[in-house]
């Protein structure tokens, strides 16, 4: 059995804090191949995730906030808002599901933020059409614009 506790939500957030794209993964599943993906996702503010979507059927995601708050967008396929979420245990908001097909990102809003995410696997890198080209990639400058304009959202 694999136990989640509050240190290590806090070891992998030290972690995400030193890497230089402010974010780290903790799986629980064994290997990239595996059909069931289970890991703690650990992201700090200023971390980008570039928005994206899961063609496959059978790869809904869901996250579960375990510390921190963490805003959630989902888009039209034409780069328009749908509906964005801050997860807050203030705020009562724990979860979010996101079926397969709708481009979504995730931002960090403040220190520390953790969540549990699982979907299916394998891991496959996405392809052209699950990166949308109206979203910056995370290597490109205006990522950072792109990401400012989305915690725009959440003040």
């Amino acid at each position: 059995m694999k136990t989640v506790t509050r240190e290590l939500v806090q070891h992998i957030s030290a972690e995400a804090r030193q890497n230089q794209r402010l974010r780290k993964n903790h799986n629980f599943h064994p290997s990239d191949m595996s059909r069931c993906h289970r890991l703690l996702n650990a992201i700090e503010p200023g971390s980008y995730i570039r928005p994206h979507r899961h063609q496959d059927q059978e790869k809904d995601e869901a996250f579960v906030l375990m510390a921190g708050r963490l805003g959630i967008v989902t888009f039209s396929d034409a780069g328009e808002v749908a509906e964005k979420v801050i997860l807050s245990h203030a705020a009562g908001n724990l979860a979010v599901d996101i079926p397969h097909g709708v481009y979504h990102t995730a931002l960090s809003l403040e220190s520390g933020t953790v969540f549990y995410e699982v979907k299916a696997g394998p891991y496959l890198p996405l392809n052209e059409y699950e990166l949308p080209v109206w979203a910056p990639a995370e290597n490109n400058p205006q990522a950072q614009v792109f990401l400012a304009h989305l915690r725009s959202m959440f003040d």
